[in-house]
């Protein structure tokens, strides 16, 4: 048994069970060999995850993940999916707008995934691809998707030159059910956008990112 990740040694226990379950089906001693969990303990999480839909069982009674690991994987798919079909038309208004670059962001774990991009028509641009993993502790989207009070106070963010020379940005949070799900954000050069790109932007970015929440309701 590795040692404890999150601190709760219960959790991180059944976290090793799954991880062991998930290539094959295990019968209850080669599950307590993967995982290096007593047979008696490894047969009382992995019952209670069966409980829970967690763990299943095959025909010959070994452990195996179960149904609802699969479910909570595709509402996760389906829900980023719905989202950038949501924001897409969005953006584009907004990218048009603006003459700048509009980006969705969500949060996943300590960075800020780059969901849909849509570059400005100007040949000096700001680019960020898809699937981009870029830092919480810098740019607007950052501080949108970490719970910045200031930023959720006033509605929306900036930042000049925080995460990348030259680069200003400005976003917005899109709320649903009193959470923070995303970030909408137009970014570019400081020479068009100015120090303060919020006094040009933010009322834009806001306005899409109410958009996209109406959208997802």
């Amino acid at each position: 048994m590795r040692e404890s990740v999150s601190g709760v040694g219960v959790l991180d226990k059944a976290v090793v069970i799954l991880e062991a379950v998930a290539p094959e089906p295990l019968a209850l001693g080669a599950l307590s060999a993967a995982t290096g969990l007593p047979r008696a303990t490894a047969h009382r999480l992995a019952v209670a995850l069966e409980q829970h839909g967690l763990v299943g069982r095959d025909g010959q009674g070994r452990f195996m993940l179960g149904g609802r690991v699969t479910a909570l994987a595709r509402a996760a798919v389906a829900g980023r999916h719905n989202l950038v079909e949501v924001a897409r038309p969005v953006l584009t208004i907004l990218r048009d707008q603006t003459g700048e670059s509009a980006q969705l962001y969500r949060r996943e774990g300590d960075t800020r995934i780059c969901l849909l991009s849509l570059e400005s028509p100007h040949s000096l641009r700001t680019i960020v691809p898809v699937g981009a993993a870029l830092p919480l502790a810098k740019g607007s989207a950052g501080k949108v998707l970490r719970g910045d009070a200031e930023a959720l106070r006033r509605g929306w963010a900036e930042s000049v030159e925080e995460r990348e020379k030259g680069v200003t940005s400005v976003s917005a949070p899109v709320m649903l059910d009193g959470r923070v799900a995303a970030a909408v954000s137009v970014s570019g050069p400081v020479e068009r956008t100015s120090r303060e790109p919020g006094r040009r932007y933010a009322r834009a970015v806001v306005a899409a990112a109410r958009a996209v929440e109406r959208g997802l309701r």
